[in-house]
């Protein structure tokens, strides 16, 4: 096996990209959205995996970096694969129960983010791009129904014969990502 992984065969595995981030939400089932700077939408409080480092520790860390806070990170909630479109690759990105906690003690991430805001269904609908939307909804309906939803491209897998493709089997028409 060690002459294996030092091969051009090796090498040449197909990667992808991973993310974890988390659903934090307060007794009146609003979902934490933090607002970067760096972008247009608001998103949930996560960002991606590094390498050796698992999908769970990377939200714990995120979760720190992002608001100075250690959450704990509970079960998972959400599997959704991220079709290519703004970015060239794919990636899978898991979504993760969070511990609720003070929010007073939220301190934003200097320079990485502005602002943070407790948000109803509609206002996650309004704040997300559509499949980020969809994602944060399946996450909140795991939470409630103790399950883990597997999406892809936000979408329950379970309907995906309901939508159509684009040829390259990516990306649907409808949820294309606009630069």
């Amino acid at each position: 096996m060690p002459d294996f992984i030092h091969s051009e065969a090796f090498r040449a595995l197909p990667r992808k990209r991973v993310g974890a981030g988390a659903l934090i939400t307060n007794p009146s089932h609003e979902v934490l959205l933090v607002k970067p700077t760096y972008k247009d939408a608001w998103e949930i409080p996560g960002g991606l995996v590094e390498a050796g480092e698992s999908p769970r520790a990377a939200a714990t860390r995120e979760l720190r970096e992002e608001l100075g806070l250690d959450v704990t990170v509970g079960r998972l909630l959400v599997v959704d694969w991220d079709a290519p479109g703004v970015l060239p690759d794919d990636g899978l990105m898991l979504v993760y129960a969070a511990a609720p906690f003070d929010t007073s003690r939220i301190a934003l991430a200097s320079g990485e983010l502005s602002d943070w805001a407790w948000c109803d269904r509609p206002t996650v609908r309004e704040r997300l791009v559509d499949y980020k939307a969809r994602r944060v909804e399946a996450a909140l309906d795991a939470h409630a129904s103790g399950g883990i939803a597997e999406l892809e491209d936000g979408y329950p897998v379970t309907a995906l014969n309901d939508i159509k493709r684009t040829p390259s089997q990516g990306r649907t028409e409808s949820t294309r990502r606009v630069p």
